[in-house]
């Protein structure tokens, strides 16, 4: 089965929903914003939205943001779960309740510190996905 061009009018009625539906978005900013793009910038866009091949790029990389996404909020979520697993280990161990709340005033500031660090690293983690999905759409189009 051979698909058909679309013809020179259907291309048009595209090209104006797309275009009506980026001034919709556009009137949702907020006014300072609203300024900031101009009806070109939207009637250029809704022309790149044109193209399939665009849409399916997109689609492909909101599918590999959000296993992204979810792959680093389960490394996130296994720190958590051996913060809790220490705390609790601490807590079996130690009978004095002085002692305790020593020892738990000491995990939870390493703890802390240990979170940030792991975040630090997640977003490095997205920041160089991101960087990375960049450079091959821009290849891509080269």
């Amino acid at each position: 089965m051979e698909l058909q061009e679309p013809t020179p009018e259907a291309l048009q009625r595209k090209l104006y929903f797309l275009l009506e539906q980026l001034q919709d978005m556009a009137r949702e900013l907020p006014p300072k914003y609203q300024m900031r793009v101009p009806i070109e910038l939207l009637s250029g866009l809704a022309n790149c939205l044109l193209n399939d091949t665009i849409f399916e790029i997109v689609k492909g990389l909101m599918e590999i943001q959000h296993v992204t996404e979810k792959h680093l909020f389960q490394q996130r979520l296994q720190v958590i779960n051996k913060h809790t697993l220490e705390i609790q280990k601490m807590i079996n161990n130690t009978t004095d309740p002085q002692q305790q709340d020593l020892q738990k005033a000491l995990l939870l500031s390493r703890h802390k510190e240990e979170m940030k660090q792991t975040d630090m690293k997640l977003i490095m983690q997205l920041d160089q996905k991101f960087r990375m999905k960049i450079l091959g759409l821009s290849l891509t189009f080269q």
